[in-house]
């Protein structure tokens, strides 16, 4: 019996509802196409299944970083190899003036392959409405892995045969959002919360 996509599409966000609301911190805070069980995306370990609440988190504020490559493994700092990290042809990187880091890795003589991860200061309520509008109107899979939130998506790229892709996971009013062009390097979201918040 085929299942009506507007009823599933509903589910899911009221799903991805009651797990943000589930992983809301009490107090204090910093203030930041589906994914292929083959596909390495920029999000690192994948996981498949339906949202579930995470644990409440710690109400010590998490401290946004300040170094692109202090948050990655030596892992994926190796499999990153010589792609240049924040070349001035990409515009701005590194802290910004609210304190959020931006990383772009990417050689400015490529036309497509490319990585740009942002990790901000974003309060529950804007990250609910970011994350259930990306699951609701784009298609994004949301599951509750590591104490926070995450959803991601990935797609074909429409000029080049490469895939791109989006990977966002939210976790003690910290956002790390990361959209990428061929360049998908396995366990790199991971290693950025491994960094921040254990």
């Amino acid at each position: 019996m085929a299942m009506n996509p507007r009823l599933i599409g509903a589910t899911a966000a009221v799903v991805l509802l009651l797990a943000l609301t589930a992983c809301a911190p009490q107090a204090g805070g910093a203030g930041s196409p589906s994914p292929s069980s083959t596909q390495n995306d920029a999000a690192g370990d994948e996981e498949t299944g339906t949202p579930s609440p995470s644990p409440t988190p710690t109400a010590a504020p998490v401290a946004l970083p300040t170094d692109c490559r202090a948050i990655l493994s030596e892992a994926v700092l190796t499999e990153l190899a010589d792609t240049p990290l924040n070349h001035a042809a990409f515009g701005p990187s590194g802290v910004g003036e609210d304190g959020a880091l931006t990383c772009i890795w990417g050689d400015p003589g490529a036309d497509t392959t490319r990585l740009t991860t942002t990790i901000s200061g974003m309060n529950r309520g804007p990250a609910l409405d970011l994350l259930n509008k990306l699951a609701d109107d784009e298609g994004f899979s949301c599951f509750t892995p590591d104490g926070g939130t995450r959803c991601e998506k990935t797609w074909p790229n429409e000029q080049y045969p490469v895939t791109d892709g989006r990977t966002l996971f939210w976790r003690d009013d910290v956002l790390i959002d990361t959209r990428y062009s061929n360049l998908a390097p396995a366990g790199y979201t991971s290693s950025i919360v491994d960094h921040l918040f254990d």
